[in-house]
C-alpha cells in the first residue's frame, strides 16, 4: 500500500484536485482531502511540488512508422537545404540499412523555402536507395536509386513524379509500403521497444496506434499485436486497423477499424491535397482530393457499423470532414447505435453544420493540438494556402461548446508524442479564443481518450477501484499560467501502481506474448 501526497488532479467528472492518494493492489484504494485512519501506516510519498494525474494517453499515432523513422534520418531540424544534404550523406555513411529512410523533410524550415529534390538526394547518396517522408506523412522524396527499385504498380500510381522525386497520394502510399517491407522483423522489434520507453518517459501509458501498411498479408497489425501482448509494463494497446476490408478486421478479432492511409478521405496542407469546399487562396484551380467518392466511403461506413465496430476515419479538410459526417451520419440511421464511439481523425477545418452532427450524434474528434504550433508546417503558410479559414482550424472551444468530447494525439511521426506539448497548445490556440481550460486540455489525455478506446470503466481518471496508471509531474500545471505548461515536465510513470520498468529484450517481449491474453 502506498499513499501519495500533494496535488491530485483526478481529472474525475468536476475535475477535482484532491490532497491524497492510495493504491493498493494496483488500484486506487482512496482519492480525498482528509486520510482516513486505516491508512495512517502506509508508506506516504511526498509529491512536494510536483502534482500526479492520470496516465497520459495517445489518441492517435502511426505506431510502426514512429517507431522506423524515430531511430533513424530526422530532417525536422534542419535549417537549409546544404545541411539536409549533409545529413543524409553523413546519416547513409553511418548504416548499412538497404534503403536510407529518413523523416521530416519541411519546405517551412530551411532558408531556401523549398522540399529537398531527387537531385539533391542522388548528390548526398548516388549510389544506394534514399526514401525521405515529408513532416506531415503524406508525402515523400526520393533519389534516383529508390525509384529504379521501386515496383511497377507505384510507378503507374497516381502522385508518381520521376524528375523531382516527389511521391504523393497514392504513389506514396505504394512506395511506404515497399520500403517499409525491406526492414528486419528484429530491428522493427528493437525499434518499437525503444520507442515505447521514450513514450513512457513522456508519461503515455495508453496507445491508440493505427496499423495496416507496409507490409504482406497485413503483418504489421499481426506483429503490434503481439507486441502489445508481450510487454512486460501492462500499458493498454489499442489498434485500430487502416482498411475498409470489413471482414478483415472481424476476422482478427479486433473491435475497431479506420485510421489513416486505406481510411484516409483526403491528404493534407502540406502537399496542398487536403479536400476544401472551396479553392487553396494560393490556386483557384486547386479543392484537394477526395480518395473516394461518396458512395464508397458511405457503403464502409454502413458495412463497419453494421459489424458492430468503432470506426475512425481521418479528414482534414471541410469538404472531407462533411464526406466523414454524412458516411456516418448515414450509417447510424441505417442502424442505430447509441454507444459507438465513431471519431473522425483530425477534423481540422471542420463545418459549423458538421459539427452539429457530430454533437447530436456522439461522435468524437480525435484532435492533435501540436499541430497548431508546429515549425514544420507554420501559420504563415496556412495563411497563403487558407487565407482567413487558417483561423478557423481546430476550433478546440466551439467543439467542447458543443458538447463533442474530443481525444488528443501526436499522429506521430509528424510530431512527437508529447502528452504536456499537446496540452499546453490545446490552452493556448493562436485564436485566443478557441482556447481550452487547462483542465480541459489535460482531459484530452486522460480522461477523453479513455472514453475514446471504451477504457473509461479502468482508466483515465483517479477514482476508487480504477487501475492505479499514474503520470508524475514536476510541477501542478493546474495552477500555473497556462503559457507555462510547456514548460513542465514528466518525472515517472507508474502502470497498475508499479514504476514503468524500461529495457524490455525482445526475447523476453516474445515469451510473454506466448501466453498473454490481454486485449488490444
Amino acid at each position: 500500500m502506498k499513499v501519495y501526497e500533494g496535488a491530485v488532479l483526478s481529472c474525475d467528472a468536476e475535475g477535482s484536485v484532491r490532497r491524497y492518494l492510495a493504491v493498493e493492489g494496483g488500484r486506487i484504494a482512496y482519492v480525498g482531502d482528509a486520510l482516513p485512519e486505516r491508512y495512517a501506516r502506509a508508506e506516504r510519498v511526498a509529491l512536494g511540488e510536483g502534482a500526479v494525474c492520470p496516465a497520459f494517453a495517445d489518441t492517435h499515432l502511426h505506431f510502426m512508422s514512429h517507431a522506423l523513422f524515430s531511430n533513424g534520418l530526422d530532417l525536422r531540424q534542419a535549417t537549409s537545404l546544404a545541411e539536409s544534404i549533409r545529413t543524409v550523406r553523413e546519416f547513409a555513411g553511418s548504416r548499412r540499412d538497404k534503403i536510407v529512410m529518413g523523416f521530416g523533410a519541411s519546405a517551412h524550415s530551411v532558408a531556401e523555402g523549398r522540399l529537398i529534390e531527387r537531385a539533391e538526394l542522388d548528390l548526398a547518396c548516388p549510389d544506394r536507395p534514399v526514401f525521405i517522408v515529408k513532416y506531415d506523412g503524406h508525402a515523400a522524396i526520393a533519389n534516383g536509386a529508390f525509384l529504379e527499385r521501386l515496383p511497377e504498380a507505384a510507378r503507374k500510381a497516381r502522385g508518381f513524379s520521376p524528375d523531382t522525386g516527389f511521391l504523393t497520394q497514392e504513389a506514396f502510399f505504394r512506395a511506404t509500403d515497399f520500403a517499409t517491407g525491406t526492414v528486419s522483423l528484429p530491428a522493427t522489434l528493437e525499434g518499437m521497444l525503444r520507442t515505447v520507453d521514450k513514450m513512457a518517459a513522456k508519461g503515455i501509458g495508453m496507445i491508440h496506434s493505427v496499423s495496416g501498411v507496409g507490409f504482406p498479408a497485413d503483418l504489421d497489425v499481426s506483429l503490434e499485436r503481439l507486441f502489445a501482448r508481450g510487454l512486460r509494463n501492462e500499458l493498454p494497446y489499442r489498434i485500430f486497423f487502416q482498411t475498409m476490408e470489413v471482414k478483415k478486421v472481424l476476422k482478427r478479432g479486433l473491435p475497431r477499424i479506420g485510421g489513416c492511409f486505406a481510411t484516409a478521405l483526403d491528404g493534407c496542407y502540406g502537399s496542398e491535397d487536403a479536400a476544401l469546399l472551396l479553392p487553396y487562396a494560393n490556386d483557384g484551380s486547386n479543392r484537394g482530393v477526395l480518395y473516394y467518392d461518396d458512395a464508397r466511403v458511405a457503403a464502409f461506413a454502413q458495412e463497419a457499423n453494421r459489424a458492430g465496430l468503432q470506426i475512425e476515419m481521418h479528414a482534414i479538410g471541410d469538404r472531407a470532414f462533411e464526406q466523414a459526417v454524412g458516411a456516418l451520419s448515414a450509417a447510424l440511421k441505417d442502424c442505430p447505435r447509441e454507444d459507438h464511439r465513431h471519431t473522425i481523425i483530425h477534423a481540422c477545418l471542420p463545418t459549423r453544420a458538421g459539427l452539429e452532427t457530430c454533437a447530436r450524434l456522439g461522435i468524437g474528434i480525435a484532435v492533435q493540438p501540436s499541430f497548431l504550433h508546429w515549425e514544420q508546417e507554420p501559420l504563415g503558410y496556412l495563411e497563403s494556402i487558407l487565407g482567413d479559414r487558417a483561423y478557423r482550424i481546430s476550433p478546440l472551444r466551439a467543439m467542447r461548446d458543443l458538447g463533442i468530447t474530443m481525444s488528443g494525439g501526436s499522429d506521430a511521426p509528424c510530431t512527437e508524442p508529447d502528452p504536456l506539448r499537446g496540452i499546453w497548445a490545446a490552452a493556448n490556440h493562436y485564436v485566443a479564443g478557441e482556447s481550452l481550460s487547462a483542465q480541459e486540455a489535460l482531459d484530452l489525455y486522460t480522461r477523453n481518450a479513455a472514453w475514446t478506446s471504451f477504457d473509461e470503466k479502468e482508466r483515465g481518471s483517479l477514482e476508487e477501484g480504477k487501475v492505479a496508471d499514474l503520470s508524475f509531474l514536476d510541477r501542478n500545471i493546474l495552477a500555473i499560467p497556462k503559457a507555462e505548461i510547456k514548460d513542465a515536465r514528466v518525472l515517472g510513470l507508474a502502470l497498475g501502481g508499479e514504476p514503468y520498468e524500461g529495457g524490455q529484450g525482445r526475447a523476453s517481449l516474445l515469451a510473454r506474448a506466448l501466453v498473454s491474453r490481454r486485449r488490444t
